[in-house]
């Protein structure tokens, strides 16, 4: 069985234009776990806390993940797409060689609350062009593999269900379960996997540590997980995916390789060419 190696208390920022969220990875206490970059957890029922949203902004070298547990998103990019995520909905975007986008919630008199996770993308595939994946809620199964247990299954396999985005370089598991008070759940991962457990609903004991939301657990290496929820049942994300072991060189939404790569970058949004167009997934 896996072991948790750390945990680690989320830490309240304000990102966007004036979103107040928690994040996890990404944090100066926390930096990163291969392939992942960046884990914020956003929730209010204060639409002050989140309206001003995430204008539009731009995004080089990795993927990020939006998930939404409740609530509404508009968002556009420059790829020409256009919609809204709602509860359940997942939208899985390749920034690759460059996209702009912007994310802004409404107000719909009710709670918003969702994850945001960005993930690393290997070298080889940094300058390729963008890739854009809505996933409906409707297409994301929900499994009930055990007594008090539902999983519903975004990325990765379980048992002979396999989650509805596919085609990502690191592999990924992304899965959002709960479990019902007094059960228990198991599941075995890839030993070689970076995995983590995001508890963001009751508590329980966790690969043998007992905590309570929210924390992110920090799992070592291992091939298997094991959950016991506690009183009041637990909900949790666990994601894993295979680490890249390359370097990583930050500035804000842009992830590079090198230094030199982060400059070319800066160099592009000044002078206008950061923006490619695409037809049938070739630059023109």
């Amino acid at each position: 069985m896996r072991e948790v190696v750390e945990i680690i208390e989320p830490q309240w920022v304000i990102e966007g234009a004036g979103v107040r969220l928690r994040r996890s990875i990404g944090s100066s206490s926390f930096d990163h776990l291969d392939p992942f970059l960046l884990l914020d957890h956003f929730g209010s029922t204060e639409p002050a806390d989140y309206l001003r949203g995430f204008p539009m902004h731009p995004h080089r070298g990795i993927e990020t993940v939006t998930y939404m547990l409740a609530g509404l998103v508009r968002h556009k990019d420059s790829l020409g797409n256009k919609g809204e995520i709602t509860s359940g909905d997942v939208q899985w975007m390749t920034a690759g060689r460059a996209i702009l986008h912007e994310e802004m919630p409404e107000d719909l008199g009710g709670q918003m609350e969702g994850f945001q996770l960005w993930v690393n993308l290997p070298a080889k595939l940094k300058m390729n062009p963008p890739r854009y994946q809505e996933i409906k809620a409707g297409k994301i199964p929900w499994l009930n593999p055990e007594k008090g247990v539902a999983v519903r299954l975004i990325a990765g396999k379980y048992a002979n269900t396999t989650g509805p985005v596919t085609e990502i370089a690191v592999e990924p598991l992304y899965m959002d379960v709960a479990v019902d008070s007094g059960n228990s759940f198991t599941y075995q991962l890839t030993e070689n996997h970076n995995a983590f457990l995001y508890v963001f609903r009751g508590e329980g004991e966790f690969c043998g540590v007992r905590t309570q939301a929210t924390k992110l657990l920090v799992l070592g290496k291992g091939d298997s997980v094991s959950v016991k929820a506690g009183l009041l049942g637990t909900r949790f994300l666990l994601v894993a995916g295979k680490p890249l072991e390359e370097p990583i060189v930050r500035y804000g939404p842009i992830v590079m390789n090198t230094v030199e790569e982060i400059k070319q970058t800066l160099r592009e949004i000044r002078d206008g060419t950061f923006i490619q167009r695409y037809a049938c997934g070739v630059e023109k």
